[in-house]
């Protein structure tokens, strides 16, 4: 299988899952999922109302780019890259694009 199918597969399935997590939690926010396989963008989006203020964040954000995966946005607990890695995901193969680049090589993951 091209490792380029291989990885939008994991990351639908992914945020699928936190997508599932909080609709079954109390949350006042809504998730959406969003999944761009043209240009290779996968977000899972929260928006709703708390009292009178308008919510709309990005609570993940992955893109993939140079045959790797780039995670841009990732406000979960432990990390998507740990989720990642669980799904079988080398670290050469995963950018922590939300940490400058030149922070990028203190991490344990790809530099771009």
């Amino acid at each position: 299988m091209d490792r380029v199918i291989y990885y939008r597969q994991i990351i639908k399935d992914i945020l699928a899952e936190y997508h599932q997590l909080n609709e079954k939690s109390e949350s006042t926010t809504e998730s959406c999922l969003v999944f761009d396989e043209f240009h290779e963008q996968y977000l899972l989006l929260l928006i709703g109302w708390r009292h009178d203020e308008r919510i709309k964040s990005v609570m993940i954000h992955i893109r993939l780019k140079d045959k790797k995966i780039w995670i841009e946005e990732d406000w979960t607990e432990e990390g998507i890259a740990a989720d990642l890695l669980r799904k079988g995901i080398l670290r050469e193969e995963i950018v922590l694009a939300f940490h400058p680049p030149h922070v990028r090589q203190y991490t344990e993951f790809a530099i771009a």
